[in-house]
């Protein structure tokens, strides 16, 4: 073993030289603002639980009854024996929230990515994606074995181009062209443009994915989406979503048309080789999706962007004009972002610095959180912190 934990040390003393090392920080309470890290009390602007939903009193007790009626485990994949009542009940639930026909829900949102990227793409096939998109949409589309395209963040025109290189690359066969990005991009805050993005691949004839992650349960009259806000539900192919952000609770789902997700269950292999989630996790993921759906889901929308407009007003740092839930300040060197983020923490406040590969190098950010969760003397706190220090 000598050699090979020599070769380890070696490969991540390479990492700790250009600061890009990264360790576990144990966290000691539930999701909430305030928490514990390393033994040390923080203000928590660092977790995407947006609503405040994972201590939902309602998502507990819902989970609870779930574990006393079926257990911790579901035993099994769900085409052997673990496709449980919860299970079915959540796929229920989110096709109705987000008006599509049917959902398939996923242990996590890194396993739905490359398990419907695969299964929807293969070789002769080609996948196009946002430069700026997931590490999971990512790793779907090498793993794909389609040819790989990429264009430049939002750019409408780049994407023309390489969507007529894909037609003329078509020649009139059956080969397919998928298109994927995400509505709300998690290192940058911003939105995608789904209405000229719907228009360019109906031109085109290609498949729309739309990764709605950092936007369901935040944006559009009924919460479901930017998809939603767009005003292009019924133009969309594939949307995915996951559970462990705005809805408080884990795992990952595709939404759309029957068809889609009877050939998911078939061929997506990260769905079909997968142990089940836990029956609890899926019925808190029902229980959330009520939450939302109701007065008081819209209540915590609204007390969610009270807080990002009033840290806009309290400090310098570029608010979106979307009310993104995700905002950042752009540091530059890794090197200066740790520092940063590490004088945050001594003030009392959890900020993660965020570096390569996340975003590309010299390009690392703070990115802040918020939730409906934060108080006003909470954002106040951060607002003075990021003033004395930015």
């Amino acid at each position: 073993m000598g050699v090979f934990e020599e070769e380890l040390r070696a490969r991540l003393a390479a990492l700790e030289a250009e600061n890009l090392l990264r360790r576990l920080r144990r966290i000691d309470r539930p999701q909430r603002p305030q928490t514990m890290v390393n033994g040390r009390a923080v203000q928590n602007f660092s977790s995407n639980d947006y609503l405040g939903l994972a201590t939902h009193q309602k998502l507990r007790q819902t989970a609870e009854k779930a574990l006393r009626d079926f257990g911790t485990g579901s035993g099994a994949s769900r085409l052997i024996c673990g496709s449980l009542a919860p299970h079915h009940a959540l796929e229920e639930a989110l096709a109705e929230f987000k008006g599509v026909e049917r959902a398939l829900v996923f242990s996590s949102g890194y396993a739905t990515a490359i398990g419907t990227i695969a299964a929807l793409v293969g070789s002769g096939d080609i996948v196009v994606i946002d430069k700026l998109v997931h590490a999971s949409i990512i790793d779907g589309a090498r793993l794909s074995g389609a040819k790989l395209r990429v264009f430049d963040h939002n750019d409408l025109n780049d994407l023309e181009a390489i969507l007529k290189w894909a037609d003329a690359q078509r020649g009139g066969g059956k080969s397919q062209v998928l298109v994927v990005t995400e509505s709300l991009f998690s290192m940058d805050g911003d939105r995608a443009p789904l209405r000229e993005l719907v228009e360019l691949k109906d031109r085109y004839g290609a498949w729309l994915m739309v990764d709605e992650a950092h936007a369901t349960g935040l944006f559009g009259e009924k919460r479901r989406g930017l998809i939603e806000e767009a005003g292009v539900s019924g133009r969309v192919e594939v949307q995915m979503g996951t559970l462990g952000k705005a809805l408080g609770s884990a795992g990952g789902y595709i939404a759309g048309p029957a068809v889609l997700i009877d050939y998911l269950v078939n061929r997506a292999r990260s769905f079909v080789f997968s142990t089940a989630p836990p029956p609890s996790v899926s019925a808190s993921a029902s229980a959330a999706i009520e939450v939302v759906r109701s007065k008081e889901g819209a209540g915590l929308v609204e007390k969610l962007r009270d807080n990002i407009n009033q840290f806009a007003g309290e400090t310098d740092t570029q608010i979106p004009s979307q009310h993104s839930p995700i905002l950042l300040k752009l540091i530059g060197p890794e090197i200066e972002a740790v520092r940063v983020a590490q004088e945050m923490f001594e003030g009392g406040f959890l900020v993660p610095a965020i570096r390569y590969p996340t975003v590309a190098r010299g390009k690392a950010r703070l990115r802040f959180t918020f939730s409906a969760a934060h108080t006003w003397e909470d954002v106040s706190a951060l607002s003075a912190c990021v003033r004395e220090l930015l």
